[in-house]
C-alpha cells in the first residue's frame, strides 16, 4: 500500500545540490531532504539553518575548480559509496550590454571580465561537477544530472546575452550528455524558470543593471506579471523545487534529454 500513500520517496538517495547555501538551492535542499534524500550541498559559505539537520551535509566548494570539484565527489563517494542525483544550481548573472547604446554607464558593457566569470560559474563548472560526478553514476549505471538553465537560452534576453548564452550552451550540454549517458542509465535533464522569480541573483544592483541596459526605471523591471505571465504571477521557489524533487525520483525514469520550462506559460519552445 505504500505505493498509494507516498508519491515521492527519495530514501536512500544521495544528492549533490551545487549553490545550495541560499535562494532556489537552498529550497532544493529543503524539500529534497523533507522526501527523504541524504544532501550535500556545495558551496562557498554553509547555511547556518542547516548546521543542525541530519542528513543535510556541508562540503565547501569552488565549483570552478576542478581539484575542489574531484575533492568533493571523492569526499560523497566516500561518506555514502555512491551519488544518484547532481543538480546544477550556481549561477551567476551581470547584466550587460554588448554595447552601451546609451553612452552613460560604460561599466554596463560587457567586459572580458564579465564574460570571463559567467561562463566560469555558468557553464565550466557545470561540466567539471558533472564530469566528476558522472565518472561514479557510469560506474553505478544509475543517477540523474539536472542543470538549471533560464529562458533566456532559449529565446535570449536583452541586457543578459552573456548569461543567456551560458544558459544555452548548458541546454546543448544536456542534449549531448543524454545521448552520451543513456547507455549507462543516467539522466540528464535541464530546468528552465522564467528570470523573475526572487532569488539572490536578482538582487537589487542587478536590477539596476538591467533596468539601465533595457533603458526602463528599475522600478519597472519584471513587475508586469499579469500582462507577461499567463498565470499572472511569478513563480515560486517551492514550486521550482518540487519539480527538482520529481526529477531527482523513480517517478520521472523515461524522461532525458528535455528541457523542462517552469515559467507560468510565459515561455515555450
Amino acid at each position: 500500500m505504500d505505493q498509494a500513500t507516498k508519491w515521492l520517496d527519495l530514501s536512500g538517495k544521495v544528492v549533490i545540490v551545487t549553490g545550495g547555501s541560499m535562494g532556489l538551492g537552498e529550497k532544493m535542499v529543503e524539500n529534497l531532504h523533507a522526501n527523504g534524500a541524504k544532501v550535500v550541498y556545495a558551496d562557498l559559505a554553509p547555511n547556518a539553518a542547516f548546521s543542525q539537520i541530519d542528513g543535510i551535509t556541508y562540503i565547501k566548494c569552488d565549483v570552478t575548480k576542478k581539484a575542489e570539484v574531484e575533492q568533493l565527489t571523492a569526499t560523497v563517494v566516500e561518506k555514502f559509496g555512491h551519488i544518484d542525483g547532481l543538480v546544477n544550481n550556481a549561477g551567476v548573472s551581470r547584466p550587460r550590454l554588448l554595447v552601451d547604446v546609451f553612452k552613460q554607464k560604460p561599466e554596463y558593457e560587457l567586459s572580458e571580465d564579465d564574460f570571463d566569470f559567467m561562463v566560469n560559474v555558468n557553464q565550466k563548472a557545470v561540466y567539471l561537477v558533472s564530469q566528476a560526478v558522472a565518472r561514479q553514476m557510469v560506474e553505478q549505471e544509475s543517477g540523474v544530472i539536472i542543470n538549471m538553465t533560464s529562458e533566456a537560452g532559449v529565446q535570449g534576453s536583452r541586457g543578459q546575452s552573456c548569461y543567456s548564452a551560458t544558459k544555452a550552451a548548458v541546454n546543448a550540454f544536456t542534449f549531448a550528455w543524454a545521448k552520451e549517458l543513456g547507455p549507462y542509465n543516467i539522466r540528464i535533464v535541464s530546468v528552465e524558470p522564467g528570470i523573475n522569480v526572487p532569488t539572490p541573483m536578482n538582487s537589487e544592483a542587478n536590477f539596476r543593471a538591467l533596468a539601465y541596459t533595457r533603458g526602463t526605471d528599475p522600478s519597472h523591471v519584471h513587475k508586469d506579471y499579469k500582462g507577461i505571465i499567463p498565470l499572472g504571477r511569478p513563480g515560486k521557489l517551492e514550486e521550482i523545487a518540487d519539480l527538482i524533487s520529481y526529477l531527482i525520483s523513480d517517478r520521472s525514469s523515461y524522461i532525458t534529454g528535455s528541457v523542462i520550462n517552469i515559467t507560468g506559460g510565459k515561455s515555450h519552445h
